[in-house]
């Protein structure tokens, strides 16, 4: 039997400087995968400390949820003192992820000269210096003008690119760790939030549709582009999604709906090919009419178990309190959550990091630290090098 090993990053240590979504998503990433975190805010906390939701006592929930598992210092930034100790901090750490801006005493210039070999990755709004937030990044990404209906453009409520430039924080730290420990230096690596739209625009071809076609897309509502999907109101007033990627799913539809026969007379009637997805994305109209009145006449409940059966992919619309109550993916079912006890909010699911290793299993969710608690044994270890 193979012995366990540590987790993937352990003997990592990282110093955090920031707020909101982004780096703490980023840096609470490498925590989960085995580093040593320390986030450094002001006394008082920084401007997300108290961030909605918030549980009744006043806590943020928000706060707590982006920093489990990590140690948590408080300084006053704004004296020399603070911004020495800090400084000291991110020398022995070795790395640092800040999304303040680059100026002073937290600049990679003052920095490298604590400590040669200095890992320092900074997040911006955009490379050229203009600040930006992910609702003012989305709403030039055009996304917003795709969902949705064609009455006005919606922006995301999930911060979809916080979420992707944190994922991309945590790799960069990663590839320049591994890049220390070959070639023995460090370095400053940036990343602003805008490229991490842009690129993921560009990875995803909207870019090179629009250069290669000269044509761009419009709303679909909940249709899938390029493909068949499309949501149903079922008969007890739920909604539930339909997707079809291959002809097996295709064949499944018609299996589950009993409609094969109907859904095949499509194709004759528009000259399409009903076996390609491009064929079947071109009839969406007709295979929506047709396929409306069997989801209005089934409970959502019929239509998933039909959809099952036939091996047609599908997901309910459901809320986030239908998620948590209800859902056996949101549940100690789930090898992802373990529960937690986090001061100020209570007992709760909390999920480690999603990724499982065979061979160096990282570890279960933590709590957040309370602000600044840390501070005292991070500051005495320091002097006496723990």
């Amino acid at each position: 039997m193979s012995e366990t090993r540590p987790a993937p990053l352990t003997g990592l240590k990282v110093v955090e400087i920031s707020a909101f979504i982004a780096a703490p998503l980023g840096a609470m990433t490498l925590a989960q995968l085995g580093a040593d975190v320390i986030r450094i805010d002001p006394i008082g906390g920084n401007i997300d400390a108290n961030r909605w939701p918030i549980s009744d006592d006043g806590t943020s929930i928000y706060w707590a949820s982006l920093n489990k598992g990590k140690r948590s210092v408080t300084l006053d930034l704004k004296s020399e003192e603070g911004q020495k100790i800090a400084t000291d901090l991110i020398a022995e750490a070795g790395t640092l992820v800040t999304n303040l801006p680059a100026r002073g005493w937290l600049s990679y210039e003052n920095l490298v000269q604590h400590r040669e070999d200095l890992v320092m990755l900074r997040l911006n709004g955009s490379h050229d210096g203009k600040p930006a937030v992910d609702y003012t990044i989305n709403a030039a990404s055009g996304f917003p003008i795709i969902t949705g209906d064609d009455k006005s453009p919606v922006n995301n409520a999930i911060p979809a690119w916080d979420v992707i430039a944190g994922l991309y924080i945590a790799n960069g730290i990663t590839a320049a760790e591994l890049d220390r420990r070959t070639s023995g230096k460090g370095q400053e690596i940036n990343l602003a939030l805008s490229d991490a739209m842009l690129a993921t625009v560009g990875n995803l071809g909207y870019i090179a549709e629009v250069q290669s076609t000269g044509k761009t897309r419009g709303p679909l509502g909940n249709g899938l582009y390029g493909a068949y999907g499309q949501s149903f109101k079922t008969s007890d007033e739920r909604e539930i999604m339909v997707a079809v990627i291959s002809n097996k799913h295709w064949r499944g539809l018609g299996k589950a709906t009993g409609l094969s026969e109907k859904l095949e007379m499509i194709g004759p009637m528009l000259d399409v090919d009903l076996t390609t997805e491009g064929g079947r994305f071109e009839a969406r109209e007709a295979i929506d009419a047709v396929l409306r009145p069997w989801f209005e006449a089934h409970t959502v409940a019929e239509a998933a178990s039909a959809l099952s059966g036939a091996g047609v992919l599908h997901g309910e619309f459901q809320t986030f309190e239908e998620l948590v109550k209800n859902d056996p993916w949101c549940s100690l079912e789930n090898p992802l959550f373990g529960e937690i006890d986090q001061p100020g909010v209570g007992r709760v699911l909390a999920p480690r990091v999603p990724l499982s290793f065979g061979g160096s299993p990282v570890a279960d969710a933590v709590p957040a630290p309370q602000l600044g608690g840390d501070t005292d044994a991070v500051l005495q270890g320091m002097q006496t090098g723990k």
